[in-house]
Parts: structure tokens; C-alpha cells; sequence
């Protein structure tokens, strides 16, 4: 699923579009014990709760795609299994006490989690418009119905302590504390809504962590193949840069490299269309306009590989948000300084030799301010 599809989504949970039937849930405890069941249709909950569930859902298909919402494809082995089971979960509209059952019990053996939590199903079916030629949606020809379980896993906490205002009293008094849902740390989507189709063989998991995901949760209750976390894609990048380049990665080939991903991201903020994964054939470009020369570049193919032994050759890419530096800044270092510098201002940072010395030579076009201070 790319970005535009799940924004489509997102836009369901409002007062307008919402087409959610029924909302069911188990409230679980720390000691991984079932404390209580919610089964409620949506239409006839207040508009307050219906507020509350429409934030948890947002949450649930936000963040970004490749970091915190991966799109997963089932392991061979569960196409028949697992798969055949969420199509019965979301089949049977919620209303299955068993399979509800059945699925809570394997959320709660395998979702690591120490304290209180709630896993909340929602059930929704979508008249998919269709699109016009100039990109409008048609919701009166709509070609397609799309019909899905969105899961979020929440938090439940103590709200903190405090006083409250009683209008009655016109006073202060310690203030009850209660147990609140939070937002989502897990959740998930099935199935996919991949160009604008129901998609059964993946999945859209959504993970508030996106530096180590829970495997048990991944395995036990999707059995899905496990994508490679965003800060290891970074890390796995930089390797294929340094084992290409060998003793030859110096600061203008990787700056070339920076520059080369950076006109990569506002080309595509400008298409949404263009996919948001960039494939192996593009970074051995990008590496080939970066000024690699031949002999370096016959190492890419067999270091590019070795990182993705057991993927498919299509699957061998990376999310290319996830290779550039974050929030656009580019660190530099050594044993003694760390300089910061926008990601598209690393022209004026060079290497040179000096009196015999390698340095890092800054270009001052305008103001040197040191801790505070002017200074000439």
C-alpha cells in the first residue's frame, strides 16, 4: 500500500464517511488475563465515543510508510492458515464469539507487553469511487466493495493524579483516578488496499516502535515475513557504500550520494504516484552519477546481494525515506568535533590537506556565531 491509499482510508473515520458497522474489543490485564469484552454497534454509540474510536483508528494507518506501517506479505507456509483465518475473522463481520475468541488467545500468548491493555476490532465495509480523469473521486460509480478488520492494540493506564474542579461545589477536590485507552502501540489492517483493491495475500501493520518490532506478535498472530526496521535499512545502505567503495569512500562521493537521494525525495513529494521504495537497479545508478568508477562498481552486485540472501530479486529495495538522514541534517565526524549540517548545504563543508594535515574546511558565506556570540 503506498501513502494515497492509506490516506483514502483515514478519511473513512469521520461522522460523514464512516461506514463501521461494529466495534468489538477484550480488556486485558498485565498478568495477560481477560478482564472484560466490549461488543457494541457503532451507528448507535454517542458521537463523543465515536470521536474517540475515529482517533484511535487515525492512529492506527499514520506514520510513515517503510517506519511505522509496513506492508506485509504472509509466509508460504500461512497462506493457507493464517490468511484463510483473518479472511474468516473479517467474513464473519465480528460476530463469531469463537473466531473473536480464538484470535484474542493469540494476541494475548504472543503480544510482549507488560501492563494493561485493550485489542479493539473494527469492522467496515467501503463503497470504493471510483477516479475520474482528472483525479476526482466518483461516489456515485463506485467498482468495487472494499471490506476490512482494522485491529489496535492500546495501552490502558491509570490517568495521573491531580485535582479537579466540581462546578457544583465551585471548588477543588482530589480527582478520582480512572483507567484511559491510550493510542495505539500495535495494529493492523486486512486485508490490504493495494491500488485500490482488496488485497488478501498482505497486510498493513502499524507499529508505534519502529526500531524492534515484536516478533511474537508478527509470527504467532500474522505469520508474516519480517520486514527489515527502518534504522537497519539506514545501516545496511551504509554498509553496501563502504564494502563498494572500499579504501576510495571518500567525502565527495558520499556527499555526490546524499545529493543524489536527495533529488530522488522532492522528485517524488512532487508525484505521489511514483512508489516510495527504491529499487537495487536505482541505487547501482545512483552510485554510477555519484562518480564510483567501473572497478568499484563490479563489488555492488555480490555486497548488495549478501544483505538480502533470502528476498526475491523484486523485494531487494528500501523505503528511501529511510536512507536519508533525519530531519534532513547530515552529521560529521571526528575523534574531536561533530559538525551538523542541512542535508543540501554539505558543498559548503570540503576536505583538503593543509601544512601536511587532513581538515575539514567550513565556506562562511555569512555570520560566524559561536556559542551565542558574533564573532569576525
Amino acid at each position: 500500500m503506498e501513502k494515497k491509499e492509506i490516506n483514502e482510508l483515514r478519511k473513512l473515520f469521520t461522522l460523514e464517511k464512516c461506514g463501521i458497522s461494529k466495534v468489538v474489543g477484550c480488556y486485558v490485564n498485565g498478568d495477560k488475563v481477560k478482564l472484560a469484552n466490549i461488543d457494541e454497534l457503532f451507528g448507535v454509540l454517542p458521537e463523543e465515543e465515536q470521536h474517540k474510536y475515529f482517533e484511535i483508528f487515525r492512529k492506527s494507518l499514520s506514520g510513515q510508510t517503510g517506519k511505522n506501517l509496513l506492508n506485509m506479505e504472509f509466509n508460504e507456509t500461512a497462506k493457507d492458515e493464517q490468511r484463510d483465518f483473518l479472511i474468516r475473522l473479517r467474513d464473519s463481520e465480528l460476530k463469531d464469539e469463537k473466531i473473536l475468541d480464538e484470535f484474542y488467545d493469540k494476541v494475548i500468548e504472543s503480544y510482549n507487553y507488560v501492563g494493561n491493555y485493550i485489542i479493539i476490532l473494527a469492522y467496515q465495509s467501503y463503497d470504493v469511487p471510483s477516479i475520474t480523469s482528472d483525479n476526482m473521486e466518483n461516489e456515485d460509480a463506485s467498482e468495487e466493495v472494499y471490506r476490512f478488520v482494522l485491529c489496535s492494540i492500546c495501552p490502558v493506564e491509570l490517568s495521573k493524579p491531580g485535582l479537579e474542579y466540581f462546578e457544583v461545589e465551585n471548588t477543588f477536590h482530589n480527582s478520582e483516578r480512572s483507567y484511559m485507552v491510550g493510542l495505539p502501540d500495535m495494529g493492523f489492517l486486512f486485508p490490504a488496499f493495494t491500488e485500490r483493491c482488496e488485497d488478501r495475500d498482505r497486510l498493513l501493520l502499524y507499529t508505534k516502535d519502529s526500531k524492534e518490532f515484536d516478533i511474537g506478535f508478527m509470527n504467532y498472530v500474522l505469520n508474516c515475513r519480517v520486514p527489515i526496521p527502518a534504522p537497519r535499512q539506514k545501516d545496511i545502505f551504509n554498509e553496501i557504500i563502504t564494502e563498494t567503495l572500499e579504501d576510495e569512500c571518500d567525502y565527495e562521493t558520499v556527499k555526490n550520494i546524499h545529493e543524489e537521494l536527495s533529488s530522488i525525495i522532492e522528485t517524488r513529494k512532487e508525484d505521489p504516484t511514483v512508489p516510495e521504495t527504491i529499487s537495487k537497479k536505482e541505487i547501482k545508478t545512483i552510485f554510477e552519477n555519484s562518480g564510483v568508477n567501473v572497478e568499484r562498481m563490479e563489488n555492488f552486485d555480490r555486497r548488495y546481494d549478501a544483505h538480502f540472501e533470502e528476498e526475491k530479486e523484486e523485494e531487494k529495495s528500501f523505503y528511501v525515506k529511510n536512507l536519508y538522514p533525519a530531519a534532513n541534517k547530515v552529521e560529521i565526524k571526528t575523534a574531536n568535533v561533530s559538525i551538523k549540517v542541512d542535508a543540501d548545504k554539505m558543498d559548503v563543508i570540503e576536505t583538503k590537506i593543509i601544512d601536511g594535515k587532513k581538515c575539514l574546511v567550513i565556506r562562511v558565506d555569512e555570520e560566524l556565531i559561536v556559542n551565542g556570540i558574533r564573532v569576525n
